[in-house]
């Protein structure tokens, strides 16, 4: 079973595997431990990662790259809007309403969701770690950014679906890292003892992330994240590309940004500069060939300059830290230490004001690149069974407060509830009761709409079902389970009715029911009620979360809340007992921008056919390479090794045909299919073959000749021998060594005949007797020969001798005891033995 971790990033992807004891990140063909989150379509197949970042600028309109935060929006959304005028790429509206991107493949028009884009980019990455592990794939823990809302979190699942990953968890980024950082820690604090808070700073290239996290013993806790997710590394690219495009404008005359090709060059060359500025304080020049309009263009900037011109994105450094420690409510002192990830904190101003904010040097630690990939491997080793990985438990958050909302009766005509606040703990569940006669809806949103940086606050609606009134016409308990899971993603997990039975006493305290009771005086009981029953710390695959002793006010069990509900509005409340039933509800769940099953089966059946198309497209190219392969290598050949081998008059026949074949692939034979170039290949190796099988004879002949010719050397030398009364020969039987020495003759006259007939033969012209034939005839002496001739003396021994040696082979029981009572024993101890090391999981 594999265990896989994605790091799915704006620009790069990298691929973390369990293996070998550890976690690694895994190479791809190109021997890069770096994919390029880049998609290239063409006229016959697909590009993906480094073929297609080579064809961005060539294929400008159909290599599609930066569509990670397409994800799960709307078309109309503004931030898509913002995002199209950047784009080289053409961006439409789907069916549905979300965006789409529209490229020419395979010579048509298609329109592409988001979710397909980024299944081809996962089935790219899946293909990779299989060809690593020589396994096939399928679990894998993806990261997402912290401040990803539900509807891209479900847009990023359907594209694993639609890559055919199973996504056992979907993990925020500074979680990841901040689990790379604290697993192999050995020195954390005791969990009694305070413990070790540490700031991760993640700034990649398109967003800006803070967590701060509390490290004990086996325990990660995140306290708090606070992000910008429109500040990254290509902010400071575009800082660069706004300034040259004005100074070309100038200087040169030039409108970059009319020229989608001209303006992706601008923006390759501005990033390698600002990486080249992170290095160097001194003037670094700029320079572009054949730039626009055949001109070259040359400029120069400093790190000092640079700084000066991004001033107002450095000054948004310190806003989300700050925020960051007041969510935490900490103070700089309780800090340990600053880990900093992410492309862009290698810029030294970036760096500086992380540094400057905490009054503390920060620390590089962790692979600033491959660190997320790296933490996504480990929690997918965790998660799997199949391996045995060191106890470590994780607590993400919440990142935005989440609101129910639901009809009254009441005069105001709705009730709502903020189930989880920010910085809540998750994955967690919480359970809700409701009293009412008929079903109902419960709307979930984003509390604070200002907070989300997404332009819609509705999660979904949810429609409880079959929901009646009780026997007696008063109205039903239900108890409405709500959670958020593993993956981040908020639910109406499960619902069900408490009918009453044979009531006894007070009707509305049961012996089962230890909710807190929060009712108003004023109001009757028909109307509705909601309570909050308990606070379920529900971690599926992390269950030892539930015992750690920080989380016990969070994860209280019932009958404390009761408790402490009870004294709050009736302490002096009757005890009262009922037999009570629970009926589950169904749930009808309507999620916000939530792809349909049958629309994601549909894409999962266009990326098969898609990746079938590739698979016969690499074949077809496969073949022609291959018969081209085969005319440079032949056509030197027959001007080297194979010259002597053919005749002129051939040899001029065979070039012709070679360079036919040549003028042919790059005229009529660029296009063909997979059998014509099969068929052409067949038919060079008909003229081609026999003058290469000469070759090879001629080569290998005189080394098998020799062998055979020495066999029978030894075979005759021990004939003689045996003629002359060798002892070492004296029992075998004359009738078969007679065979023998015939044997011998005939396998002698027949080496000197084909020797002799070659001999009279030319290089040109076919051999007599080929290699094979020649190994045959020697096996043929051997298995005839050496049986008869190195046939052992018999033994002759004394009658007591033989019989001793045959009970000292034997290793009977002695003195009567019996084998196999004794045997068992040791065996069962052995066993019993060995039997904990076998039950042991490889760490």
């Amino acid at each position: 079973m594999s265990v896989v971790g994605i790091d799915l990033g704006f620009l790069n992807c990298y691929i973390g595997v369990a293996r070998s004891g550890g976690i690694e990140t895994i190479a791809n063909e190109y021997s890069d431990r770096c994919t390029p989150a880049c998609i290239s379509l063409g006229s016959k197949t697909r590009a993906i990662g480094n073929a297609a970042k080579s064809q961005i600028v060539t294929n400008v309109k159909n290599t599609v790259h930066g569509f990670k935060k397409l994800h799960g929006r709307a078309f109309e959304d503004p931030h898509i809007q913002a995002e199209r005028a950047k784009l080289p790429y053409e961006l439409q509206k789907m069916p549905n309403g979300s965006v789409g991107v529209k490229v020419r493949y395979l010579d048509e028009e298609r329109l592409f969701a988001v979710e397909q884009i980024t299944g081809m980019l996962l089935a790219k990455l899946k293909e990779t770690s299989e060809n690593a592990l020589k396994k096939p794939v399928a679990d894998c823990v993806i990261s997402v950014p912290s401040f990803f809302t539900d509807a891209e979190r479900r847009s990023v699942m359907a594209a694993a679906q639609i890559a055919g990953l199973n996504c056992l968890k979907l993990m925020n980024e500074t979680t990841a890292v901040a689990l790379a950082y604290g697993i192999y820690k050995q020195d954390l604090p005791a969990l009694e003892e305070k413990p070790r808070n540490v700031v991760f700073v993640d700034m990649g290239h398109s967003a800006y992330q803070v967590s701060i996290c509390a490290f004990n013993k086996g325990k990660l806790k995140v306290l708090a994240t606070t992000f910008d997710p429109f500040v990254g590394g290509r902010n400071f690219d575009e800082a660069l590309v706004d300034y040259f495009s004005e100074e070309f404008k100038t200087k040169y005359k030039l409108n970059v940004k009319e020229n989608p090709r001209a303006l992706l060059r601008l923006y390759q060359e501005c990033e390698k500069l600002k990486k080249l500025m992170s290095a160097n304080a001194s003037d670094l020049p700029l320079n572009i060939e054949c730039f626009m309009n055949d001109l070259d263009v040359s400029s120069k900037m400093n790190r000092a300059q640079f700084e000066q011109l991004c001033a107002a994105l450095l000054s948004r450094v310190e806003p989300p830290l700050r925020a960051a420690m007041e969510q935490a409510k900490l103070q700089r002192e309780d800090i340990y230490s600053i880990e900093i990830v992410g492309g862009a904190t290698r810029i030294p101003a970036v760096k500086e004001q992380i540094s400057n904010f905490f009054c503390k040097e920060i620390s590089t630690t962790l692979n600033a690149d491959e660190a997320v990939a790296r933490g996504c491997a480990l929690q997918c080793a965790i998660l799997s069974p199949a391996f045995k990985v060191r106890e470590f438990s994780i607590t993400d958050v919440v990142p935005y407060s989440i609101t129910l909302r639901w009809k009254s009766s009441y005069e105001e005509g709705t009730g709502e509830c903020e189930v989880f606040s920010k910085n809540h703990a998750a994955p967690f569940s919480k359970v809700i009761t409701f009293h009412k006669k008929e079903p109902f809806d419960l709307e979930a949103y984003y509390t604070h709409p200002h907070e989300v940086p997404y332009p819609d606050s509705r999660i979904g609606r949810f429609t409880i079902q079959n929901v009646g009134p009780q026997h007696d016409g008063d109205n039903s308990k239900v108890k409405v389970k709500v959670r958020v899971n593993i993956h981040g993603l908020f639910s109406v997990a499960n619902a069900s009715i408490i009918e009453k039975q044979n009531i006894e006493g007070d009707q509305n305290d049961t012996a089962m029911d230890t909710e807190s009771s929060s009712k108003n005086q004023g109001r009757d009981d028909e109307l509705d009620k909601m309570q909050v029953d308990q606070d379920e710390g529900v971690q599926k695959n992390q269950a030892e979360q539930q015992n750690q002793a920080d989380e016990e006010t969070e994860n209280a069990g019932t009958e404390t809340k009761a408790a402490s509900g009870d004294k709050q509005d009736h302490p002096a409340q009757p005890k009262a007992k009922a037999k009570v039933k629970s009926i589950d509800l169904p749930i009808q769940a309507s999620l916000y921008r939530q792809l349909g099953q049958d629309l994601i089966n549909c894409y999962i059946e266009n990326e098969g056919k898609m990746m079938m198309q590739d698979k016969l497209e690499k074949e077809r190219n496969d073949a022609k390479n291959a018969v081209e392969e085969y005319v440079y290598d032949f056509r030197d050949k027959l001007c080297g090794v194979f010259e002597k081998f053919i005749t002129e008059e051939d040899s001029n026949k065979l070039t012709l045909m070679l360079e036919d074949t040549e003028n042919w692939l790059y005229e009529d034979g660029e296009d063909q299919p997979k059998q014509v170039y099969m068929d052409k290949l067949q038919e060079l190796r008909k003229f081609g073959q026999p003058i290469q099988e000469r070759y090879m004879e001629h080569e290998e002949r005189p080394k098998v000749l020799n062998e055979l010719g020495k066999k029978i050397q030894l075979l005759m030398k021990a004939v003689e021998a045996y003629k002359n009364k060798d002892e070492k020969y004296d029992h075998l039987d004359p009738a078969e060594m007679e065979k023998v020495e015939k044997y011998i003759n005939e396998a002698m006259n027949w080496l000197n005949s084909k020797m002799n007939a070659q001999n009279k033969l030319s290089l040109t012209q076919d051999p007599v007797v080929k290699v094979a034939e020649i190994l045959t005839k020697s096996k043929e002496l051997d298995s005839f020969c050496n049986p008869i001739i190195y046939k052992p003396k018999p033994k002759i021994e004394p009658p007591n001798d033989a019989q001793s040696k045959a009970n000292g082979e034997h290793n009977g029981p002695v003195n009567g005891q019996s084998g196999t009572e004794t045997k068992p024993e040791p065996a069962k101890d052995n066993s019993q033995q060995t039997k904990p090391p076998g039950e042991m999981e490889v760490d």
